[in-house]
């Protein structure tokens, strides 16, 4: 089966990443296949609504910590490598129909990221969110700086990016982060719940509402985006910076140790009598 594949009820198209065995972590094929998904949906005239969902016990764990690690070396490689992930996001916020996420146990880093580019979100109450991009030296910079604030205030959203911290769902729920808590077993239930609330208005009127309300939080949604990657390209600079600094104080040391290092003793003959 391909690492996503969609089903269709009705009106509503469920797109579901398929990497289980990777905790549905978000490498380029991912994106790329996720991207084309979105994509179709939102060109499908017969498709209302659509429901984003990861298969297996976990909606995502976020970007692919290999290949990222894998084109961090190289500065040219962060923007090609971002922009199929922020692409998932955009389509998610720009189609007409709403996109309501299906979160299940873990949705953090890049996974959040795309997540808050949709509409609506339900999750389990035992999901964990977060952006812990800090961690590691870097910043969310697929949209999760851009988006967070609206969605949640700008205290909350300084307070969950720059201490790195995890959430569970019920504080996900307190602060506006996601819209519906309910039990792990009754997650596809309420995610149909919500759905169908959706489906019961004018397709049309929901969605251009959408875009306008999203207008009115994100005016200058572009520029923000654009910031995000120059300070992440900022960040990945400064890091490859202090690892070439550290090498050049670690060679330092070496040859000092080594030039004060004393001599070996001369060895001697022994005298004999004779």
């Amino acid at each position: 089966m391909s690492i996503v594949f969609t089903e269709d009820h009705g009106p509503v198209r469920h797109v579901v990443m398929n990497r289980p065995e990777k905790r549905n972590a978000m490498n380029q094929e991912l994106l790329r296949e996720l991207a084309g998904a979105l994509r179709a949906a939102s060109d499908d005239a017969s498709v209302q609504c659509v429901v984003l969902r990861g298969e297996g016990p976990v909606f995502s764990a976020g970007v692919d910590l290999v290949e990222l690690a894998s084109s961090a070396g190289d500065p040219s490689l962060l923007r090609p490598f971002r922009s199929v992930f922020l692409d998932c996001a955009n389509l998610c916020e720009t189609m007409a129909k709403p996109v309501v996420c299906q979160i299940q146990r873990t949705c953090v880093g890049g996974a959040l990221e795309v997540a808050l580019g949709a509409d609506l979100r339900v999750a389990s109450s035992d999901a964990q969110l977060g952006l812990p991009e800090v961690r590691l030296g870097i910043i969310p910079d697929v949209g999760g700086s851009t988006r967070l604030p609206a969605v949640v205030g700008l205290g909350r959203a300084k307070e969950m990016i720059m201490t790195a911290r995890l959430i569970g769902a019920e504080e996900a729920e307190r602060i506006g982060l996601v819209n519906r808590v309910v039990a792990p077993e009754q997650l596809a239930d309420a995610t149909q719940q919500l759905v169908e609330e959706l489906l019961a208005n004018s397709p049309v009127a929901v969605g251009r509402v959408k875009r306008v309300i999203d207008a009115s939080a994100r005016p200058a949604l572009a520029q923000t985006l654009e910031m995000e990657i120059a300070v992440q390209e900022f960040c990945a600079a400064e890091a490859r910076e202090r690892a070439r600094m550290a090498d050049v104080e670690a060679s330092r040391t070496e040859a000092g140790a080594a030039a004060g290092a004393p001599e070996p003793a001369a060895e001697r003959t022994p005298v004999t009598s004779g």
